[in-house]
C-alpha cells in the first residue's frame, strides 16, 4: 500500500514537471563535479537557538492532539507556485502551517508538518522537509529551484529540532510514513494546502476505505482545517506582541506616504508611486505587505477593493490608503487612513469624514468581551444611518429604524456595502472558515483582535447623492485588541480626527 501511495503522489508532481522544458542545459562533467565539491570553509557548528514562538506553537499543537487523538494529521506548508516559465513566487507557507510550526516568510517549501499518533493519545510532531545538501551533491550546485548556488542555504534537520522544539525528517521520509497502517489509522489532512499531495492522499485512503467513503473522508478534512481556522480567533501573547510589531512599521510606511505626496503628485501615476511608498517600507520593515495596498484617489476611493492603483492623484483629491505591513512572522496589520492630498479638508469631505469617525467611534465603544461580533457594526452602521437621515439621503418616509430593518429596509446600504469588521492575524481576513454562529454571532473574548472600519461612499455618477457629495469616498480602519475589561485600539497612534489628520499631513517632513 506504502508503494502505491509513493507512487501516486510521483506520478502527481511528475506530470507538472513533463509540462515544462529546459532551454538553458548546463554540461556537467564528473571533473566540475569533483572540482565544485572541493575547498568549502566549514559549515557553522553553532548550536541553534530555541525561537521565541516554539512553545506558543507547542501549546496550539496540544490543542490540535486533544481534538483528534489517535489520528495522523498531516498539514502541509504547500510547495513553490511558477510566476512564469521556471521562475517561482516568493514562497509563502500555509497559514495553518505557520500557525503550527511558527516558520514564516520564505521558510521550507514542500514542508509537511505530521502529527503522529502515538500510544498514550498524544501526538508526536514531524516536521518533514527538505534539509540542506552536501557540497558533493549535485543539488548543491545543479539545482535551480532547491541548489544552494540558486536560493540559498536551508537548515539541517538538527537546525529545525534546535529552533522549533520538534522532530525533523527528511522529506524523502515522508512518503512511506504517512501512509503506514493505512485503514487503521485515520488520517486528515489540510486540503487546500498542497492540492497535489492531497490528491495522492486521497488516492491512498480511498483505495483503503473504499470509494463509498470518499465523502466522509472529505468531511473529516474539512472538521481539520475548520479547527485550525477557529484555533486563530484568539490570540495569545506572542501573536498579540507580533501583531503590534506590524503595526508600528504599517504607521512607518503610513508616514512615508505622507511625506512623499508632493513627489506623487508631481510625477503622475501616483497611486502607483503610493503603492511603491509604502511597498518599499512593507519590504524592507517587513515580510511586505500583507495584502495588495487600496491606493485610491478622488473616485477611486468608491471603488471598494481598488487594488488597480493605476490612477493620478490631483490636488484637492482625498487618497484613501488601506494598507498593511505583514511582518516575518506573518500576522499583518489592517490600516485604513483617508488623506486630503493638499493637508486640508474641503467641506464636504471633512462632512463625510467626520460622519464616519462618529461611527468609527461607536464601533469601537461596542469593542467589549461577552458582545456579539455582529454587535461593532450594528453600532457604526446606526451611524452612518442616522447621518444619511439627517442629510435627506434616504427615501421619503423612511427614518432610521426602518431602514435598519434587516429584512424590509437597508438603504443606507447604497453607501456602505460592505461589512464593519473582521478577524485579522495571520491573515488579513483571519479565521476565515469559522460559521457564522462563531464569528457574527459570537461572543468577543479577550485575546480577539478584529478592524473596526466603516465608510461612506458617494460615487461620481450617484444622481442620488448631493452634487458637492459626489466623487468622495471615505473609509477609517483601526486594529482593535478585545482586553478583560473593554479594548484597546492597536493603532491609535495614528491619527483618525480630521483635525488631527491635516495635523499629521502638516507636521511631516515633505520628501
Amino acid at each position: 500500500m506504502a508503494q502505491r501511495w509513493v507512487s501516486a503522489w510521483h506520478d502527481v508532481r511528475v506530470s507538472e514537471e513533463q509540462h515544462k522544458s529546459d532551454n538553458r542545459g548546463r554540461p556537467v562533467t564528473e571533473e566540475f563535479r569533483a572540482f565544485v565539491a572541493t575547498d568549502w570553509a566549514p559549515r557553522t557548528s553553532a548550536k541553534p537557538v530555541l525561537a521565541e514562538v516554539a512553545p506558543y506553537a507547542a501549546e496550539r499543537r496540544a490543542a490540535v492532539s486533544a481534538a483528534f487523538p489517535g489520528e495522523r494529521l498531516v498539514i502541509p506548508a504547500g510547495g513553490l507556485k511558477v510566476r512564469n516559465n521556471d521562475c517561482d513566487y516568493i514562497f509563502r507557507p500555509h497559514t495553518a502551517f505557520a500557525h503550527l510550526t511558527g516558520l514564516g516568510g520564505d521558510r521550507e517549501p514542500d514542508a509537511v508538518l505530521v502529527l503522529e499518533p502515538l500510544d498514550d493519545g498524544s501526538h508526536e510532531s514531524i516536521l518533514y522537509f527538505r534539509p540542506l545538501a552536501g557540497r558533493a551533491t549535485e543539488e548543491f550546485f545543479g539545482d535551480s529551484r532547491y541548489g544552494e548556488f540558486w536560493v540559498g542555504a536551508r537548515p539541517g534537520l538538527a537546525d529545525i529540532e534546535g529552533e522549533l522544539a520538534l522532530s525533523a525528517r527528511h522529506i524523502d521520509e515522508f512518503t512511506e510514513a504517512v501512509g503506514k497502517d493505512v485503514g487503521s489509522t485515520g488520517i486528515r489532512i489540510v486540503r487546500d494546502a498542497d492540492r497535489e499531495l492531497t490528491q495522492a492522499l486521497d488516492a491512498l485512503r480511498e483505495g483503503s476505505a473504499g470509494s463509498t467513503e470518499s465523502e466522509l473522508l472529505r468531511e473529516a478534512d474539512d472538521e481539520l482545517a475548520h479547527f485550525l481556522s477557529t484555533l486563530r480567533l484568539v490570540k495569545d501573547e506572542w501573536e498579540i506582541g507580533q501583531m503590534r510589531e506590524a503595526i508600528k512599521v504599517t504607521a512607518n510606511g503610513f508616514d512615508a506616504v505622507i511625506a512623499g505626496l508632493p513627489e506623487a503628485l508631481e510625477r503622475g501615476r501616483g497611486e502607483r508611486w503610493v503603492e511603491g511608498v509604502f511597498g518599499l517600507h512593507a519590504r524592507h520593515q517587513g515580510n511586505g505587505v500583507g495584502y495588495d495596498s487600496i491606493c485610491a484617489a478622488g473616485d477611486h476611493a468608491n471603488t471598494l477593493h481598488w487594488i488597480k492603483n493605476t490612477g493620478d492623484i490631483t490636488d484637492g483629491d482625498l487618497l484613501l490608503l488601506d494598507a498593511g505591513v505583514e511582518v516575518d512572522s506573518l500576522f499583518t496589520a489592517d490600516i485604513t487612513r483617508t488623506l486630503p492630498v493638499n493637508g486640508h479638508f474641503t467641506e464636504a469631505q471633512r462632512k463625510v469624514y467626520d460622519a464616519v469617525f462618529a461611527a468609527q467611534e461607536a464601533g469601537i465603544a461596542a469593542v467589549k468581551p461577552g458582545a456579539k461580533f455582529s454587535d461593532v457594526h450594528d453600532a457604526a452602521i446606526r451611524v452612518i444611518a442616522e447621518h444619511l437621515h439627517a442629510w435627506g439621503l434616504l427615501p421619503d418616509g423612511i427614518d432610521v429604524e426602518a431602514t435598519l430593518d434587516k429584512e424590509h429596509g437597508q438603504y443606507h446600504r447604497r453607501w456602505m456595502v460592505h461589512g464593519t469588521s473582521h478577524h485579522l492575524g495571520l491573515d488579513v481576513h483571519d479565521c476565515a472558515l469559522a460559521r457564522r454562529e462563531e464569528y457574527m454571532g459570537a461572543d468577543l473574548a479577550p485575546g480577539m483582535i478584529l478592524t473596526v472600519e466603516p465608510g461612506l461612499y458617494f460615487k461620481a455618477d450617484d444622481l442620488l447623492a448631493p452634487p458637492e457629495l459626489r466623487g468622495i469616498g471615505v473609509r477609517i480602519e483601526d486594529d482593535i485588541l478585545v482586553t478583560s475589561d473593554g479594548c484597546e485600539n492597536l493603532s491609535a497612534d495614528m491619527p483618525r480626527t480630521s483635525t488631527d489628520v491635516e495635523a499629521w499631513i502638516a507636521n511631516i517632513p515633505k520628501d
